[in-house]
């Protein structure tokens, strides 16, 4: 096989197939009866030529059956009157009418014939049409009922291009909805954690957390007081009391060294914080110079002092 020969076979196959893919036997068995029909119109045209034919001929053959009849007349009167010469120009018009009366004669049998067949044919192809047009009917019939069945199977089992199409963008819509829902819920905790900052607040990581203690402090002050109230202090606080009634005899200056200490813990510990918060938010004031923290919170030190 040659390249050109291989080539026009592979186009011809993609044709077929594309033909097949895009045939539909409902229409293709409407077509071949109406193909069927434009015959038999075309058969029964034929008949009516024919016969036009033949009857021109026969109409033809009176005329000259005519004038067979008054040349014979001609001749008679000729011969009445002692005119042969007459007498025999009529009769050989006759003859010559007769001859063309015989052509014609053969010439229409030869048209009834062919009318005769033509009309077997058409009474044939009109009951093959008749035929054809049954099982037409059946099959459209057959493929209609065949196609709701497919379509009815695809539709439960999901196997159909279209359902296929729609599967597809149900997976589509709920892999965009998890994604959603991941980015809302790591946008919760980023804004729980206080990785982002509230573009509605001006306060920052630190101020945050300093607020956050603030509350505990108020909490654990007012769960003291509540207990104090109830009677139900920790047996550490009766014991430092009982320590401090017992050996009441330190004095002021100790007292006040003691809460001095005191203060200077909270005060470390406030500072400790400070410092662990801005270590976290270092990343956001990564310009800030380690000597001016360090002389703020010597400041701030004195201040407590």
């Amino acid at each position: 096989m040659g390249i050109i020969s291989r080539a026009s076979y592979v186009v011809r196959s993609k044709i077929n197939a594309v033909l097949n893919r895009a045939e539909d036997p409902s229409e293709t068995l409407d077509y071949s009866y109406e193909q069927l029909r434009d015959q038999l119109q075309d058969v029964k045209q034929g008949i009516a030529d024919l016969t036009t034919q033949k009857k021109r001929l026969e109409i033809q053959k009176r005329r000259l059956e005519e004038n067979v009849e008054k040349h014979n007349e001609q001749a008679r009167e000729a011969v009445q009157q002692d005119r042969d010469d007459l007498a025999r120009k009529a009769l050989e018009k006759k003859k010559q009418k007769m001859s063309q009366i015989e052509g014609l004669e053969s010439q229409i049998a030869e048209l009834q014939n062919q009318q005769d067949r033509l009309v077997e044919q058409k009474n044939t192809l009109q009951s093959r049409i008749e035929e054809f047009r049954t099982k037409k009917e059946t099959m459209k019939a057959r493929y209609e009922a065949a196609e709701a069945s497919t379509k009815v199977s695809e539709a439960m089992t999901g196997a159909g291009d279209e359902f296929e199409d729609v599967g597809r963008a149900i997976e589509r819509a709920e892999e965009r909805t998890e994604d959603m829902e991941a980015r809302s819920q790591a946008m919760d905790e980023l804004q729980e954690s206080g990785a982002f900052d509230d573009v509605l607040s001006d306060k920052d990581q630190i101020d945050r957390e300093l607020e956050q203690l603030s509350t505990d402090s108020s909490v654990d002050a007012e769960l003291d007081t509540l207990k104090g109230e109830m009677g139900k202090g920790t047996t550490e606080t009766s014991e430092e009391a009982e320590s401090a009634s017992g050996t009441g005899g330190g004095s002021d200056d100790d007292s006040g060294t003691a809460d001095s200490a005191t203060e200077d813990a909270d005060v470390d510990m406030d500072v400790d914080t400070d410092v662990d918060a801005a270590d976290v938010d270092a990343g956001e004031d990564a310009s800030v110079d380690d000597s001016e923290v360090e002389a703020e919170l010597e400041e701030l030190k004195e201040d407590e002092q």
